[in-house]
């Protein structure tokens, strides 16, 4: 059995090479993938609105739905540039939809499955942003207003977060987040933990009970993903055409 993770790849135009490398890879997975976990941040921005405005992500889609369709599980954790994924996700798609983390059984193994936006308690501003952007009222207003005003929203918060990303990266030590977070799960009971969000490539295996932390890097020049493979938790580097043809 094969489960990929998959995080943080904020795809924008077509022509982009982590857009192009995301086609391959989901290419080489037809037929050898179980379940597909998208962890958060699939897309640079997304909003399921009624009309599908978003067609520069139609082969990102259909390279989706060729996985579904040949038999692949697909879960989405929103992250905190997609959410309120709208029916594309949730019929089209028939993907199992997580607005926050959950525990899942994969494989034998109890882990932790997030998009990682929550495990720093510290970052208030954000965790209220978050509050306000997953409200009921938002996703109810996604039906009325043009994706013109919601692509001005994005816009905005867009500048202020690469703003604040490289004052957070020197104020907070993320591994150390991570880490701290990966204990805490540990105690109780949990074997490990998958996280998205923070761009930081990691695998580590804690001491006392078996417990892996992975933490998923980006698609966005390092090209890293999640792989649990009868049972065993990784941090794979994606090469084209690097997994064999199923027997």
């Amino acid at each position: 059995m094969r489960a990929i993770f998959l995080a943080d790849a904020h795809l924008k135009a077509p022509d982009d090479d982590n857009y192009q490398q995301l086609l391959r890879f989901f290419h080489d997975l037809e037929g050898k993938v179980d379940t597909l976990y998208i962890m958060g941040d699939l897309f640079d921005f997304w909003l399921g609105f009624p009309s599908q405005p978003f067609r520069q992500f139609d082969a990102v889609l259909d390279a989706l739905e060729r996985l579904v369709t040949g038999g692949c599980r697909l879960v989405y954790f929103e992250g905190n540039h997609d959410f309120h994924l709208g029916e594309v996700f949730s019929k089209r798609l028939r993907a199992e939809i997580h607005v926050g983390p959950c525990i899942e059984n994969v494989q034998g193994k109890r882990l932790y499955l997030c998009h990682g936006d929550q495990i720093n308690k510290e970052d208030r501003h954000y965790r209220l942003l978050r509050f306000v952007l997953r409200s009921r009222v938002i996703a109810a207003s996604i039906g009325w207003f043009p994706p013109s005003w919601a692509l001005k929203v994005k816009a905005r918060l867009q500048r202020r977060s690469r703003a604040s990303y490289k004052v957070k990266r020197q104020r907070w030590d993320y591994r150390q987040i991570l880490l701290d977070f990966a204990r805490y799960l540990q105690q109780r009971e949990c074997d490990g933990l998958v996280a998205g969000h923070f761009h930081l490539a990691l695998q580590e295996k804690l001491a006392g009970r078996p417990f892996t932390l992975l933490s998923l890097g980006d698609w966005m020049g390092q090209y890293t993903y999640g792989e649990m493979l009868d049972g065993e938790l990784r941090l794979m580097h994606y090469s084209p055409h690097q997994f064999p043809p199923r027997p």
